[in-house]
């Protein structure tokens, strides 16, 4: 596609209170081959988003009820990434207005132009930033394409060949398109948010945001202006408006992570909303509808600690419509190669390195390890192999497993050649690459050594001074 039938069929949102600005940025867009559409408030910019699509935002920071902070802005770049994440938002700001153009690129928006603006300063960031965006929704297409056939058509990115992540799966694929809450259990880091994300793919609402809040993480000062907002003035430090969780998740979810973690008091506050799908900001009068599908986790056993009187009954209820366990990843042996594998090509990737596979030996100690961290805790095993590996290949050593009881991978899982190998790959790491101090602490000569480098086929280290 020329990049003059691109901009042909690119529709741009314009969102300025100013009808004299609209109508220059409409007229010069225009001459220049774009589509484009303008509102006066932030509420239709908001609208038009549901209402059509886009391929991108330009948006002023103030509107008429508030017209120096930026504020507004500042709102609406959270509440249209919200509604179309993957629309980029170029904001207007005022000429010198260097904070607020940070501050709304912190927000998430991708550039700003100031006003008065250049006209092809303005151009070059409409194009660039629509031509990006492109780029990354068809990355994006083609990785998820190569995930499902790598996958069998498994739910998006879950590695389910063994039967019990096939069950999770299955699951996913039967309740994701209900309503229904869903409380997903699990131990730490075994991929609870994984499988929320997979149920909301498979919902109705997937064209909507996914909000996640680790609500087990905030105090009780701050639990309340997270989840529902705050207007200004609200209390001490409420400067500006605030959209909470609630409000941002609006036609889409949210994902309330360690619900266990709740204090009675923040409880109470969640089964109100929950009850009645109402709330308020802090400081407001003003009731909304929260129009969310609401999914939780937890690692904690909730029936105990209802039964222990640590957590309401009811609210366990609401949270609970369906429960999905996550297995442990010492329960799905199956599916631990290709995970291993997966994280190795995306770490290769992102460090720049190349890197076909495991060392036999490598793979058996990661067959041999309990992984109390589970699939998180493989993530960063492989990642650290990855930036420790001198061949092509990951070693035993790289890994740098450990038991629970603080000792080295368990060499009673491996053959006697692989026991070997991770011997002599531990000695090298220990003397980083001296050969002949790695050769006393193995009880070999140098030349021994050397004869075993090449067995196992390890790259022999730089040379060292000995």
């Amino acid at each position: 596609m020329s990049a003059r039938t691109q901009e042909a069929t690119s529709r741009v949102l314009l969102a300025d209170d100013d009808g004299d600005v609209l109508k220059a940025l409409q007229l010069l867009l225009k001459a220049n081959g774009f589509q484009s559409q303008a509102v006066r408030s932030s509420a239709a910019a908001l609208s038009a988003l549901r209402e059509g699509e886009y391929d991108a935002l330009l948006a002023d920071m103030n509107f008429t009820r508030d017209t120096s902070s930026g504020a507004e802005g500042l709102e609406l770049i959270e509440r249209a990434l919200a509604l179309a994440p993957h629309v980029p938002v170029i904001a207007l700001t005022a000429f010198g207005s260097v904070e607020l153009a940070v501050e709304a690129m912190r927000r998430g928006a991708r550039d700003f132009v100031q006003k008065p603006w250049e006209n092809e300063r303005l151009l070059s960031v409409v194009r660039t930033q629509i031509a990006l965006a492109r780029a990354l929704g068809e990355g994006r297409r083609l990785a998820a394409e190569n995930r499902l056939l790598r996958e069998g058509g498994a739910a998006p990115e879950i590695v389910a060949l063994s039967p019990a992540m096939r069950a999770v799966v299955e699951l996913v694929e039967r309740v994701g398109p209900s309503a229904a809450s869903v409380l997903i259990t699990g131990e730490n880091g075994s991929g609870k948010g994984l499988v929320a994300r997979a149920l909301h793919a498979a919902s109705e609402r997937a064209e909507g945001a996914l909000i996640t809040v680790n609500v087990g993480g905030l105090s009780e000062s701050l639990f309340e202006s997270e989840l529902f907002g705050h207007v200004r003035g609200a209390f001490t430090d409420a400067s500006s408006d605030r959209v909470g969780r609630f409000e941002l998740a609006g036609g889409g979810t949210l994902f309330l992570d360690e619900v266990g973690n709740l204090s009675p008091g923040m409880q109470a506050k969640l089964l109100r909303v929950l009850e009645t799908g109402e709330f308020e900001r802090v400081g407001s009068s003003r009731t909304q509808r929260a129009d969310v599908r609401v999914l939780s986790a937890t690692n904690a056993d909730l029936r105990a600690e209802v039964e222990a009187g640590r957590f309401r009954r009811d609210l366990y209820f609401r949270l609970n419509a369906l429960e999905v366990r996550v297995p442990a990843l010492r329960e799905r042996a199956e599916d631990l190669s290709v995970l291993a594998q997966a994280f190795l090509e995306r770490h290769a990737q992102r460090y720049r390195k190349s890197l076909d596979c495991f060392e036999p030996a490598a793979e058996a100690a990661l067959r041999a390890h309990t992984w109390p961290g589970n699939v998180r805790e493989l993530d960063h095993a492989v990642e650290r192999g990855v930036l420790l590996a001198r061949g092509r290949r990951v070693g035993a050593a790289d890994l740098g497993l450990v038991t629970e009881r603080g000792g080295a991978p368990a060499l009673d899982a491996l053959t006697l050649e692989q026991a070997e190998r991770v011997m002599i790959e531990r000695a090298l790491g220990r003397h980083h690459g001296n050969l002949l101090r790695a050769a006393r602490e193995l009880g070999l000569s140098r030349a021994g050594l050397y004869r075993r480098l090449e067995k196992h086929g390890l790259a022999r280290p730089e040379p060292h001074a000995e």
